[in-house]
């Protein structure tokens, strides 16, 4: 849009202050408005750096109201810097629907790169970084977490998750229930004075919180799914049936046979090939025994 000002999404440091860019800094001092989710935090942040700039708020329970008020004033010609608590602005935060917004009014935006809890925890928690899943905070209702752990739990890839100390302990509860026994990091006070990272079981961790409970901004890394007892599962799951059933029940459901034999390879956790040998052994042991 021409004459429109730009949207500028600013990392802010997750703990330590000197974790900021050049670039942030030159960017919150040349805006003419900076968005913040909470106002009195950022103006800590701005006051060490000597930067005096106006601030709103914009946050998720005002996101709607003051999404369109900031849209107006990009439109207006201003340039607004968008800042989170700490870390990227848009992850687990109402920062993404600013973006979208953005999109949905031809307003240029771009993102100055800096410090992510999730990205800083992964890396140092000794587990696989290769492939990796950001799953942010579970729901706060016991039925619809459980359902969001159902849903990931033969994921093989790294699990993320950002946690409240309060809730840490039935958080880690279900997802031993849930999930198994599995390694985690507990990456606490990340860039801070107290930083830790605490590497063990889901058991161990829970035995740990009985004893002292943890403070502070806390991310969990969990180790996905293990691919061989993922595939024994599958395995275990559909041996009992016999694979001409298990193709016609996705035929049933409108799939092509071959889409169905590939299909059914997946939940078996074996090659398509393997299907269709079964599948030629059983119609040959049929037609024998007719």
């Amino acid at each position: 849009m021409e004459n429109s000002g730009q949207l500028f999404l600013c990392a802010t440091p997750i703990g330590n202050l000197e974790d900021i860019t050049l670039r942030v800094l030159r960017i919150l001092k040349e805006v003419d408005l900076i968005a913040a989710e909470d106002t009195r935090h950022t103006l800590k942040l701005l006051n060490h750096f000597e930067i005096q700039k106006p601030i709103v708020s914009y946050h998720e329970h005002n996101k709607i109201e003051k999404g369109e008020k900031l849209i107006r004033e990009l439109k207006a010609g201003k340039n607004i810097a968008l800042v989170t608590d700490a870390g990227m602005p848009g992850i687990s935060d109402p920062g993404a629907d600013l973006v979208r917004l953005c999109i949905t009014h031809d307003i240029t935006f771009t993102c100055l790169p800096g410090p992510v809890a999730a990205i800083c925890g992964l890396v140092m928690s000794g587990l696989c970084t290769r492939r990796f899943v950001f799953e942010g905070f579970l729901s706060a209702h016991k039925k619809e977490r459980k359902q969001q752990l159902e849903a990931i739990k033969e994921d093989v890839r790294t699990l993320i998750f950002y946690e409240a100390p309060h809730k840490l302990k039935t958080t880690l509860t279900d997802m031993l229930q849930i999930l198994g026994n599995r390694n985690i990091c507990i990456a606490r006070e990340m860039t801070k004075k107290f930083e830790e990272l605490i590497r063990c079981t889901l058991q161990e961790a829970l035995a740990l919180l009985e004893q002292q409970p943890l403070k502070g901004e806390i991310v969990l890394i969990i180790e996905g799914e293990d691919k061989q007892s993922l595939k024994q599962r599958q395995y275990e799951k559909w041996e009992n049936i016999p694979v001409a059933q298990h193709i016609q029940m996705y035929i049933s459901e409108g799939l092509s046979k071959k889409d169905a034999m590939k299909k059914v390879a997946q939940d078996r956790g074996v090659s398509k090939r393997e299907i269709y040998a079964m599948q030629v052994a059983y119609i040959d042991k049929k037609s024998e025994t007719t």
